[in-house]
């Protein structure tokens, strides 16, 4: 896989992961844990949207729902298209 290749590659799955991210972020938002590991409250409501992110990038980089496979084809396609 040439370089401009893993670039597209990289962004289809940087799309992925945002994507995760909008889906992830609702269920994230009803999570409450006043008696949880970190406490709960205004600190861990702050760091909340940093752990959705770091989750759906790593869903994202193993395979998520396989949204990165198609975008990155169309993403080729739109490049061909340009030249």
């Amino acid at each position: 896989m040439g370089p401009a290749i893993a670039a597209v590659a990289a962004a289809a799955q940087a799309f992925e992961g945002q994507a995760l991210g909008a889906l992830f972020a609702p269920m994230f938002a009803t999570v409450t844990s006043p008696g949880g590991a970190f406490g709960g409250g205004a600190g861990e409501a702050a760091w909340r949207p940093l752990l959705t992110d770091a989750i759906a990038k790593a869903a994202a980089a193993h395979g998520g729902l396989g949204l990165a496979a198609p975008v990155m084809q169309q993403l080729l396609r739109a490049q061909e298209a340009a030249r």
